[in-house]
């Protein structure tokens, strides 16, 4: 039973639980990606291939993947907040056990599990602003999450790449984990119960049937479908970027290449800023317009200038968050009585495109260098525009 009104902007509860879910994220994505400017540094340990070595990012995100179509209906009947706070402090505590690992299996099977951890809190954050938040301010909150995401994704990377330098990877890795146990206390003090969730029915029937109502959805499919797309640039873009910079004519350390990742930081500017233009130009045109930063910046870090590839990467990174943003609120919208279940099969399309081109990238960095990359995302980029032509404006 609704025992408050949803949350409006410029309250005092606002302010905290956006806060909350800002650390969330922040935490969440260290913990995901502290992994992904140290896949040189893994492929060295373990003696594995670059290939092989993006296993540890790409079946994370597979992991969560599977896990996430069952998440979002667990959330109808275990506290939302429960289920974010749990999965922080496992995610942290399997984060910290990858550091023991002596085999690459083992160190495979850590980031397996650690990615069914994850699975508590991307839908369910998802879910949680639309179902908590009061419709106008819904947009800030999903950006400002999403911005949290963004700046989490950056510093994972940033201070792996750093303590690696100085300390080796398992020194890197242990640190990003105890960091996020301290975040699961903070987010459980802060992030209030959510008093507005639509309840149903756990039986199997039932969410086969939610499913098949969101798939049936032109709309929705379409959604899903460019979380696909884009998450799989995106990923693939970082995945092999390190490759390339710490091989001649680079040759960058950790360090060096770390301090790429401070791009994130546009994340933080992109994602309300897509909120806001999204809600006075609408989604479609803002996605289209995201769409269209990420495919100049996949086409500029074709050139071999590196201020320049920082700068396409820039825009790609720019056009990702914003896309996530819009893409994010627009499901939130049409996801009807059913919010979770929508958001977590745009997750798991999201997280299937970071698995699935985040590792077939790597053939075409082993075949055509970096070329082969940049043709593939763009060839993908152009896939989600010219699909965004055929949805309904909303």
């Amino acid at each position: 039973m609704t025992t408050s009104p949803p949350i409006e902007r410029s309250t005092s509860a606002f302010r905290q639980t956006t806060f909350a879910l800002f650390a969330a994220g922040f935490s969440t994505f260290a913990m995901m990606y502290c992994m992904q400017p140290l896949l040189p540094e893994l492929a060295s340990a373990f003696h594995v291939s670059a290939a092989a070595s993006s296993l540890a990012v790409s079946l994370t995100t597979g992991a969560l993947s599977a896990t996430l179509l069952l998440s979002g209906s667990i959330s109808e009947r275990i506290p939302r907040k429960s289920m974010i706070v749990t999965s922080l402090g496992a995610t942290a505590v399997l984060t910290v056990l990858c550091v023991t690992a002596t085999s690459w299996t083992t160190f495979l099977v850590m980031r397996a599990l650690a990615g069914i951890a994850f699975a508590g809190l991307p839908a369910i954050a998802m879910a949680y602003v639309g179902e908590e938040i009061a419709r106008p301010a819904k947009g800030l909150a999903m950006g400002i999450y999403v911005a949290g995401t963004a700046v989490g994704g950056m510093s994972g990377r940033l201070l792996a790449a750093t303590l690696t330098d100085v300390y080796g990877w398992r020194t890197a890795v242990g640190a990003t984990g105890i960091f996020g146990l301290g975040t699961a206390v903070l987010v459980g003090a802060l992030l209030p119960h959510a008093q507005h969730v639509k309840r149903g029915a756990l039986g199997f029937g039932s969410l086969l049937a939610a499913y098949r109502a969101h798939l049936s959805n032109r709309q929705l499919r379409g959604l899903f479908a460019q979380g696909f797309l884009f998450m799989g640039v995106f990923v693939a873009v970082y995945n092999y970027l390190t490759f390339r910079l710490i091989a001649p004519p680079y040759a960058l350390g950790h360090t060096a290449i770390g301090s790429v990742f401070l791009i994130y930081l546009v994340g933080m500017v992109s994602s309300p800023w897509a909120g806001a233009v999204a809600g006075t130009r609408g989604r479609r045109r803002t996605l289209g317009l995201s769409l269209g930063f990420m495919l100049a910046g996949a086409a500029l870090t074709l050139l071999t200038s590196l201020p320049v590839i920082i700068a396409g990467l820039g825009l790609l990174t720019f056009g990702f968050f914003a896309a996530h943003s819009v893409t994010s609120s627009w499901i939130g919208h049409r996801g009807g009585g059913r919010q979770a279940q929508a958001s977590s099969l745009y997750i798991v399309f999201y997280y299937i495109g970071a698995s699935v081109t985040g590792t077939l990238a790597g053939v075409f960095w082993a075949r055509y260098g970096w070329s082969g990359v940049a043709g593939l995302v763009i060839v993908q980029t152009l896939g989600a525009l010219a699909l965004l032509r055929s949805m309904d404006p909303d």
